[in-house]
Parts: structure tokens; sequence; C-alpha cells
């Protein structure tokens, strides 16, 4: 369809019911650059529909059809509408991206009609918060940066055994005292570097609903995470009582890796867990619930008498066992609250049955756990841990050993030659952001961008390939990087260049 529609102080907007939340954003993402009101209109030249009669589009797909003198934006669910609305906006100038004014830029689209429906339901990004806290103002950012992306979940990680994030009003020492880092390793977990300054930060439930909403506005479902019964140590320096060794006092862990102070397994620690997650899911409505789960040594276990006695008591093999009836106590509490139980898993090994898996080791423990009947979100670190340096480039930033280029990100973790049935386990794919060597808001969006839209891109269109349709879609995106002022790492070289460490395909 020839010409073009154009986006001036005439344009009006006709949206009724469901769909004025499109339209609200239509109007709050357009004005800071456009300046213009778009108000609402009975005749209005942009219509927006809700038609529940498109089942054809799912949740979350769109029809999109442009003309020189209106636009109609429909689908049959709200979610649907706010990735329309993204459309919009990547259809317009760059600069309609800008957070200020721009004047002299045609504010027009090309006309044309676009039908589209997302691969996988779960397109999101994990952000670890817990290591190195970030203000509230930047959590929206990002969640703005994930909704141009059409990426529909923030994961974020509240607590380690370095930090505690989340408040919780029965136990207020998890931030008072689990909140605060005496000093910051420098360098890798056997690096014996440090900054001595101390490092603080937690959330009010307050400011944590209110990212809640506003994600909510823009399509994207934030989900908590709340590590246990390991990563927990950070929770032992406010609470010792929760943990394995009496009267023992632990300090906010100052370094990286696996600690192997863990939880305790006796029926106070369990009240305490069934505690703080009723006030995670007062503050947070997702369906689900991350609690973390991996990575949890069995050394204090095994010398715990409490932890030998439950074992005994519930017949288990060896403390390590303790582990799985850990998560399936907790699990069975979040689903008798109607939620749905979340966790990491590191090895093929076996988990409570209704959980939702994230395996981040391997491709192949995602089919495994997926074979055995679990819905699976894929997170290999191999393609998906965006902490890892882009390239082998000495002026990389820190980050952990290894390198996931962007081609590797491109593909997204997503499983190829799987059974069907264990296919449609997969719920879908996020990128990870994990913080002990990110410090800054500047830093974790260069260390994401590119490689977030990459995902976001197969997450999306499973039939997006590198070289022909990315590559040549990307250097038109990063104008859009640019006038959104992402810090984001150069577009790769035109075809035909190869992209260090890879090979030309």
């Amino acid at each position: 369809m020839p010409g073009h529609f154009t986006f001036d102080s005439s344009t009006t907007v006709r949206a009724e019911g469901g769909a004025r939340g499109a339209a609200k954003l239509l109007r709050t993402l357009l004005a800071p650059a456009t300046g213009l009101p778009l108000p609402t209109s009975t005749t209005g030249t942009v219509v927006i529909v809700l038609d529940p009669y498109l089942r054809g589009l799912g949740t979350e797909g769109y029809g999109l059809t442009i003309a020189p003198n209106a636009v109609l934006l429909r689908a049959a669910r709200p979610a649907g509408l706010l990735n329309g609305v993204q459309t919009i906006r990547q259809l317009l100038p760059a600069e309609a991206l800008s957070p200020r004014p721009v004047a002299g830029v045609p504010w027009r689209m090309p006309c044309g009609q676009i039908t589209d429906v997302p691969r996988y339901r779960w397109r999101g990004a994990m952000l670890d918060v817990a290591r190195h806290f970030q203000p509230v103002s930047f959590l929206r950012r990002f969640t703005d940066l994930l909704a141009l992306h059409k990426m529909n979940t923030l994961h974020l990680h509240l607590t380690d055994d370095q930090g505690w994030r989340m408040p919780v009003s029965a136990y207020p020492r998890l931030t008072e005292v689990g909140g605060v880092r005496s000093r910051t390793l420098l360098g890798p977990a056997d690096s014996d570097q440090y900054d001595d300054t101390p490092h603080a930060g937690a959330y009010t439930a307050g400011q944590l609903r209110g990212l809640v909403a506003y994600a909510a506005e823009r399509g994207v479902t934030v989900v908590p995470e709340i590590e246990m019964p390991g990563h927990a140590r950070a929770a032992l320096a406010a609470y010792p009582e929760l943990g394995n060794v009496p009267g023992r006092q632990l300090d906010v862990w100052t370094r990286w890796g696996v600690c192997e102070n863990v939880l305790g397994v006796h029926d106070g620690v369990l009240e305490f867990c069934r505690t703080v997650l009723g006030e995670v899911m007062d503050v947070f409505p997702s369906p689900y619930v991350h609690i973390g789960g991996d990575e949890c040594p069995a050394t204090e276990w095994e010398s715990s008498p409490v932890a030998l006695r439950r074992t005994a008591e519930l017949g288990l093999a060896a403390p390590k066992a303790l582990h799985g009836w850990f998560l399936g106590r907790i699990g069975a509490f979040l689903l008798a609250a109607g939620r749905r139980p979340l966790c990491w898993a590191e090895d093929s090994g076996a988990l409570p049955p209704d959980f939702t898996v994230m395996p981040w080791r391997d491709t192949e423990h995602g089919l495994a756990a997926a074979r055995r009947g679990h819905d699976v979100v894929m997170a290999p670190y191999r393609s998906t841990y965006l902490d890892y340096p882009q390239s082998d480039d000495p002026g990389e930033p820190l980050g952990q050993q290894g390198v996931v280029d962007l081609p590797a990100a491109h593909r997204g973790g997503a499983p190829t030659g799987w059974e069907p049935e264990s296919a449609a386990r997969v719920l879908g794919t996020q990128g990870q952001l994990w913080s002990e060597f990110i410090r800054t808001p500047e830093q974790i969006e260069y260390l994401a961008f590119p490689r977030l839209a990459a995902l976001a891109d197969r997450a999306w269109n499973p039939a997006s390939e590198w070289s022909t349709d990315f590559l040549p879609a990307l250097r038109v995106h990063e104008t859009r990087l640019t006038a959104l002022g992402v810090a984001h790492r150069a577009t790769p070289p035109r075809r035909g260049t190869p992209l260090p460490g890879t090979t030309p395909h």
C-alpha cells in the first residue's frame, strides 16, 4: 500500500473500554518528542479496538492497518494492543523515541498491513539487583526498554548472599542488616581486590507496587525472585536463627560464587519462608514466584543435628535430599496461594513436579525437565547470560570468563530438534544480567544491548534469519537506541565481515 500516515496536531484517537489503556500508552510514549496531544474523539483517525473474536491473534498478537488517512489497531486482548503501540513507535522516525521535544520532523509512518503473533509467551530479562542495587527510576527505564522490544517479563532477582532488597515488615532486619554489604569484591571469585566502600540499598513496598503498576501499563509482568534454601547468607546475617549453627553470627557475604551457608530445615525456617513469600505475593501479583532453588551445598546439613534428624524422620537417603523436600514444601505453599513456583535448574535432577523450570547450565537439562512434564523457560548461559563479555576484545567490561556474542544471543537458548511434546513445554526464553561486575545503569544497558534485542527478535519470530533478517533490522534499530540514549555496543560490521570470534554465515 503506497503512501504514509502522518501524526499531527489534528490527529485524534478513538478507543473504548479495554482499548483505552493502549490509547493512553500511545499518548504517553509519543508526547515527549512530538508534543502531540492525540485527544480522544468518536471520529478518531487512529482507531484502537478490542475484538475478542480475533482468536487467531492469541493473547498478545495484533493486526495493524495503516492507510493515508487512518490507522486501525486491533487485537483480541489488551496485551496485543500494547504490542501494536510499540510497533507504531518503531514505524515512526527514530526521533519519536526521544525523551525531549524534537522539532522539524514529520511524524509519519509507511502505509501497509501487519499481522503479528509472538512465538513464545515468555519473553523476558532477569535483572540482579541483589549484588548491586539499582534505583527504581532505572527499573522503570529498563521496563520501557523491554516493552519497546515486546518483551513481557521483568524477572527481579531481589535477594542473594550479597544483599537483600525486598522489604518484609515481619522481618525488618532483612533490609536493615541484610541490605548492607561492608565491601565489594572487584574481580573474580578467587580475586582479593576490594572496594571498601559499603554497598547498601533496599526498596519500599510502595516503590515496588508502583513499578508493578507501571510495568503492567506497558504489558510487562514483574516476577519476583527470593532465593532459598541456598544463596541466603544475607538473610542469615540478619536472622542467625535461620541457619544451621546455633549462635553463629555471619556477615553479608563479600565474595562471589557459591556460599556454603544455607537455610536450616527446622520448622521456624519454613514459617519464615512462608511469611516472606506471603508479603512478596501481596506486592507482586505475578502468576509466577521464583524461589531460586539452585546451588545449595549440603555441607551444613550433613553436620547439623536438626538436619540429620529431619533426614531420618523423612526416610531420606542423605541430607542432600532435603533440598527437594524443602522446595516441595515451599512449592506447595505457593500453589495453595494460587501461584506457580519457579526455580533454576543446574542439572538434570528431578524437581517437584509442579515447578516451572529455568535450566541455565545446558539446553539438555531443559529437555530432561520437559520430558518429566515441567514447563520450561530456557536460560542456558552460553546464549542468555548477558553479563558475559560480548567479545574477547580486551576493552570489554569485566565479566565472567567466556564470551556470549551477538549470534549466540540471537539463538536465544531456543531448543531445536526436540520432539513435539517436549517442545510444547517451552514457555519461552529470557536474558540474564547478573550483577557481580555490573554497578551502574549505563553498564547494564551496554551489556544488554544489542544482545537483548537479538534475543527478543527470535523469541517473537522463530523464522528470523541472522544475516538477512536480523542484522539489517538491527542497523535501523540502532538509531532508536541512540534516540533513547541507550548505551550499547556498536552495530556489527556489514554482511561479509565476520564478527570477532565468529565465522561468516
